[in-house]
């Protein structure tokens, strides 16, 4: 059974830092492209980062993030990071980490975890 496990969120001041993990099973996470994405009140779902599972093609960032979030995987711990710096109060939302369908992050999506909630304020 394919699972997608977030942790790390919570609460964090304009300006400073969080780190977000994806831990993943009942799949071969090697193989597979990860991407981030997250949904704010009232607003759309929207992906901004996913890394695939070759170095021979790009992680992709959206400019909203780009500079400030970094995405990473540990394929010996079936693990997908996500360090967020500089965060700022519309990084607000639950985040989400979700498996394409192999490991290009142009394919489709497979598989979603449940979300963990963020919020920048002070």
């Amino acid at each position: 059974q394919v699972q997608l496990v977030e942790s790390g969120g919570g609460l964090v001041q304009p300006g400073g830092s969080l780190r977000l993990s994806c831990a993943a099973s009942g799949f071969t996470f090697a193989d597979y492209a990860i991407g981030w994405f997250r949904q704010a009140p009232g607003k759309e779902r929207e992906g901004f980062t996913c890394i695939p599972s070759s170095s021979s093609e790009e992680i992709y960032y959206a400019d909203v993030v780009k500079g400030r979030f970094t995405i990473s995987r540990d394929n010996a711990k079936n693990t997908v990071y996500l360090q967020m710096n500089k965060l700022k109060p519309e990084d607000t939302a639950v985040y989400y980490c979700a498996a394409r369908t192999g490991g290009s992050c142009h394919l489709a999506l497979r598989s979603w975890g449940q979300g963990t909630q963020v919020t920048v304020s002070s």
